[in-house]
């Protein structure tokens, strides 16, 4: 048939007769085989341009071009929202320039807290840096590397306890800005000389023990600068371990404030069904109460020789009972 190019193809009930296209003089030249193949790749470009152009799963790309994958225009899409498991609250609180020291001071944890620390002091240092504390303490090195980073940002960290801090933890605390140092109702502090071990020969033993009086001096000095004690009275209070609550951790100087605002899940619950009142409701648990209720502990010494029989009594052979006991914080 001049003029046209034709395949003739078996129908049956799942095809459909391909539709004859106009003369082609290359393809008419050919022979049978050629000709039957042309009119194959003209009837699927015919049926291609009648329809939307073949994609992969992506939507991106598209393969009906002839030289291959080609990208394709992107309509722009409504933001997603992360999935719950992909939620990461160390990034989220980053975000709000909030840092937390939840674990033992190591290395590992100081260089976290360091990288941490720099970043957000690059990337505004006139906002404050929120450093969240609940740290039985650790290596002396990684707080003192820990300390270094917070006073090279020239953003003002203000340190909040939570829970304990204590030994390192009690030391950054109070190495915060002045004024932005805060623990909360509940939590205890407690300072103390530096711990360690030694071991080994005499000689590596004493370079153990130096190293050791060299931090517990050094630390000695920079909490007296801090607190404004002298460094006497610094030495005697951290000889042993020293607990403090958080009124007895301000007026040492280790904080500047309690958070405590009368919300009635930060204190003890109140016996009638009175609510909170505004002011707080910690007056009966102070410096005072508490130095009081330490008087009914019995001494070491006392406890060797007779055992623990109560909480009443002192340091002298007969105690006194004390009528009006300090209350105990929950």
């Amino acid at each position: 048939m001049e003029g046209a190019l034709a395949c003739p193809i078996s129908r049956t009930r799942l095809q459909v007769p391909i539709p004859s296209f106009g003369g082609d003089a290359g393809c008419a030249a050919g022979g049978r085989r050629r000709s039957r193949r042309c009119a194959v790749v003209r009837a699927v470009q015919g049926s291609s341009s009648l329809s939307a152009a073949r994609r992969t799963l992506s939507s991106s790309w598209d393969v009906s071009g002839a030289g291959g994958f080609s990208i394709s225009s992107v309509s722009p899409t409504a933001p997603r929202l992360p999935r719950f498991e992909e939620l990461d609250t160390t990034n989220m609180l980053l975000r709000q320039r909030i840092i937390f020291l939840g674990s033992q001071v190591d290395d590992v944890t100081a260089d976290f807290l360091i990288s941490q620390l720099l970043f957000l002091d690059a990337e505004d240092p006139t906002k404050d840096i929120n450093l969240f504390i609940n740290s039985p303490g650790g290596s002396v090195t990684a707080g003192m590397g820990i300390y270094d980073a917070m006073k090279l940002c020239k953003a003002d960290v203000s340190t909040i306890c939570l829970g304990l801090a204590a030994s390192m933890g009690a030391f950054l605390l109070a190495s915060g800005s002045k004024g932005k140092r805060f623990c909360m109702p509940n939590a205890r502090v407690m300072i103390h000389q530096p711990l360690g071990t030694a071991g080994g020969k005499a000689t590596d033993m004493g370079i153990r023990i130096r190293e050791m009086v060299y931090h517990k001096i050094k630390l000695n000095k920079i909490l007296s600068r801090i607190t404004g004690k002298p460094e006497e009275q610094v030495e005697l209070d951290t000889d042993r371990d020293n607990f403090m609550n958080a009124w007895e951790a301000k007026e040492y100087g280790l904080v500047d404030g309690v958070i405590d605002d009368g919300k009635p899940g930060l204190v003890a619950p109140i016996a009638d069904s009175a609510p909170p009142p505004k002011t707080r409701v910690w007056d009966q648990w102070k410096i005072e109460g508490s130095r009081k209720a330490r008087k009914n502990l019995p001494s070491e010494h006392r406890i060797l020789e007779n055992g623990f029989t109560g909480g009443q009594g002192n340091d002298d052979d007969r105690g006194t009972v004390q009528e009006n006991e300090a209350p105990t914080p929950v």
